[in-house]
């Protein structure tokens, strides 16, 4: 290897056109798929650009066709499996569809989502699929959508926006897990949640993220039906990575009534609460029980297995590509399908060591 560019260069269009022997014009018809071109033309350049190993210049078509055939998907944090698997189920309903998806993480920030949404515009993708980060910041949104862009939202809805959200419905289901985390007779039930834009929780208050305010009202909803009051102290936000996650468990451990329940948002937060755990030297569900939202195959290989609220992730994937896509070609679908999130009875549940019946 000496470093130099290859002398050789990419075939042109022209370069397909002759092999093919029909004209330039023909030939960027037959593969920019727009304009009228017989069925022996075609078959002749498809032949001639497999020889060539012809390549279409994708900025090029999407300016002859006024369709680049990608999505842009924009999410909170790539590294949460829960996301990477909405990607796949997005991801292979597009290639089905010959659409390819390029992803823009935005860290949970709005001014990195507002970047993200004009990057995307800018490379002129067909369609938006997105994650807001918060539901009362959402002004890039509707810009989008008054000039003419399709989008449509994942896992979090906006109101008012009039477009559709794909996501699960997590009140029922969290609602009887910690129904049975009080029968067990656990009265501090702790909730952690990487949402980061509060300190402190108060009952009522009106949350930027639909999944974590339905997940507090199922809470709230079992402490009620329980004749129970809930105390908001144990609402804790901005539990990002292990650290934070430590300093949050100290600190409902050392609280004047510990905490003896712990509900993690999201699997990294319950590796991070498992983490602590060992390295405090607390077994679940002996010193605490554990509830985690989504389900993934290591929670049922650690030990004990972890009880969880699942939802149809992957499926949820699939079903906003489709919707997205459907957008972009000018179909209406019918009403959103309901997704409901559903608990998962496994071995991380037990009665709290100081009972108090």
């Amino acid at each position: 290897m000496n470093g130099k560019k290859s002398s050789k260069r990419a075939p042109t269009i022209s370069d397909v056109a002759r092999e093919a022997g029909v004209s330039r014009a023909q030939a960027a018809r037959a593969l920019g798929g727009y304009g009228a071109v017989s069925e022996a033309v075609m078959a002749r350049v498809e032949a001639a650009s497999a020889i060539l190993n012809y390549r279409p210049n994708q900025l090029a078509r999407s300016m002859n066709t006024g369709r680049s055939q990608t999505l842009g998907l924009v999410v909170g944090d790539i590294e949460n499996p829960y996301f990477s698997l909405a990607l796949r189920g997005i991801s292979d309903f597009a290639r089905g569809e010959g659409y390819d998806v390029i992803t823009i993480n935005t860290d949970e920030k709005v001014e990195t989502e507002r970047d993200a949404v004009r990057v995307l515009m800018d490379k002129r993708v067909d369609g938006l699929i997105v994650v807001p980060c918060d539901s009362r910041q959402t002004d890039h949104l509707r810009q989008v959508l008054e000039e003419g862009q399709v989008v449509t939202l994942f896992d979090r809805e906006v109101e008012g926006l009039g477009i559709d959200a794909i996501t699960a419905s997590f009140v029922s289901a969290t609602r009887e897990a910690i129904g049975k985390l009080l029968a067990l007779g656990h009265r501090r039930i702790a909730y952690l949640t990487t949402m980061p834009d509060y300190s402190s929780y108060r009952q009522g208050a009106l949350l930027s993220v639909s999944p974590v305010a339905q997940r507090i009202k199922g809470l709230e909803q079992a402490y009620a039906e329980a004749g129970l009051l809930y105390d908001s102290d144990l609402v804790k936000f901005n539990a990002m990575g292990p650290q934070k996650v430590s300093a949050i468990i100290k600190e409902l451990l050392n609280m004047h009534e510990p905490a003896t329940a712990i509900v993690a948002s999201d699997n990294l937060i319950a590796m991070a609460v498992l983490k602590e755990c060992r390295r405090c030297h607390l077994r679940i569900p002996r010193d605490l029980s554990l509830l985690m939202y989504d389900d993934f195959p290591w929670t049922e290989l650690v030990d004990p297995p972890l009880t969880v609220v699942a939802q149809p992730v992957y499926e949820m994937g699939q079903e906003v590509a489709r919707r997205t896509i459907a957008g972009i070609r000018g179909q209406k679908l019918g009403p959103v399908p309901q997704f409901e999130a559903n608990l998962i009875e496994r071995e991380s549940f037990g009665r709290p060591r100081r009972c108090k019946d």
